[in-house]
């Protein structure tokens, strides 16, 4: 019924839960990813932009892993640690994204994990 996606492309979790899930073989559902670096575990850049890149690297690798990629991604829920942000991260986002973009969330949040200034989940369909 479902899978656990694990990749040394993207972060380790660090606490109890996985990377992604594929369910029945057809979905995959990212856990949310911040810009850590998959070697170190240390953040990633200081500029929302910089860490959105990170964020996508990330997420490029546990798509990888689960047998699919950015084109097939359906939604994203992006968390924002301040909304005046969001046209430095939108511009890093539309990089990895085709004309067929998902659907999206954007919010702003208290706080981030790490002290991140984005984090970013997907659900994909597996390709």
């Amino acid at each position: 019924m479902k899978t656990i996606i694990r990749t040394n492309e993207a972060p380790a979790p660090i606490g109890p839960y996985n990377q992604a899930i594929v369910v029945k073989g057809e979905l995959l559902f990212t856990a949310g990813q911040i810009a850590l670096d998959p070697v170190t575990g240390q953040m990633v850049g200081t500029t929302v932009a910089e860490q959105t890149e990170q964020v996508c690297k990330n997420l490029k690798g546990i798509l990888t892993a689960g047998r699919t990629d950015f084109a097939h991604v359906v939604k994203t829920t992006v968390f924002l640690k301040d909304m005046n942000d969001f046209a430095a991260m939108n511009e890093v986002y539309a990089k990895y994204f085709s004309e067929e973009s998902p659907a999206r969330s954007a919010v702003q949040v208290a706080r981030l994990p790490k002290d991140a200034l984005v984090e970013i989940e997907v659900i994909a369909l597996i390709s």
